[in-house]
């Protein structure tokens, strides 16, 4: 489970990330995370990747107080996530299965146990006839199949996409989905950070909106809500899992 507790993210430069932000994200959900550049969306996966703390609040992950989660803890923790990127982060001078196994190796794992690993992981991506090429001969779509791939061989509970689509063709980035959707089937935490608010509909689950830092709304959206524009209001409302009422929710979606 993953709690963000009112959660603020303040630069040195005055800047904020996030203001007061407030959510749950159960174990086995797939949620979205969704807004414009800025919004911070970026912020919450950097608090939840160790990269970041936060200015003041408190987060929880994989019953872990981030707080608390300092020094050597760090890269034990980070473990149990699995990061996906838009710019995909291979190394080019090793293969498919190098790629996918290396981070094991570091960790020690035994061989038989990598290729064991490595070999469950491209056969769920689709690129199992793939493992001996190298990055420079896959196309943008394959390349992120290689990186998630990577992000679940070491079976992490959590899954963090930061904008796993941003640079494939609808086609790819549908299939990017479907693949994160059934990873999520087995059981796996998903989140993904994006501002293609189709994709995000088009694949029923539920949405958290960010829009300034601040959290606008929070909801699995039903199909007639799926069908309408644009989305405004910049007020923090504190909306957990299920949303708010519908006096609530009045400003944040509106109609063409």
């Amino acid at each position: 489970m993953i709690i963000f507790d009112n959660v603020v993210k303040r630069y040195p430069n005055g800047v904020y990330g996030l203001r007061g932000i407030s959510f749950e994200i159960y174990e086995g959900e797939f949620v979205f995370l969704m807004g414009a550049s800025g919004a911070g969306k970026s912020t919450i996966i950097k608090l939840l990747m160790k990269e970041e703390n936060p200015t003041c609040g408190t987060i929880i992950a994989n019953n872990h107080n981030l707080k608390k989660v300092k020094g050597r803890r760090i890269p034990q923790y980070r473990r149990d996530l699995g990061v996906v990127f838009q710019d995909f982060r291979l190394l080019e001078k090793k293969t498919v299965y190098g790629n996918v196994a290396f981070a094991m190796e570091i960790m020690g794992y035994s061989p038989s146990e990598i290729k064991h690993r490595v070999k469950l992981a491209l056969q769920l991506v689709g690129l199992s006839s793939k493992e001996k090429e190298y990055p420079s001969h896959l196309s943008g779509g394959e390349q992120q199949r290689v990186a998630l791939a990577r992000a679940i061989v070491n079976a992490p509970k959590i899954i963090i996409a930061d904008e796993p689509t941003g640079n494939l063709d609808p086609e790819n980035s549908k299939e990017i989905m479907e693949i994160l959707n059934q990873i999520n089937k087995r059981g796996t935490t998903v989140i993904v950070a994006t501002h293609e608010r189709d994709l995000a509909l088009s694949m029923g689950k539920r949405i958290v909106y960010l829009d300034h830092g601040l959290q606008a709304d929070d909801r699995i959206l039903c199909e007639e809500e799926m069908k309408v524009g644009s989305i405004t209001g910049r007020k923090q409302r504190g909306l957990r899992k299920g949303g708010g009422s519908d006096e609530e929710s009045k400003d944040i979606f509106i109609h063409n």
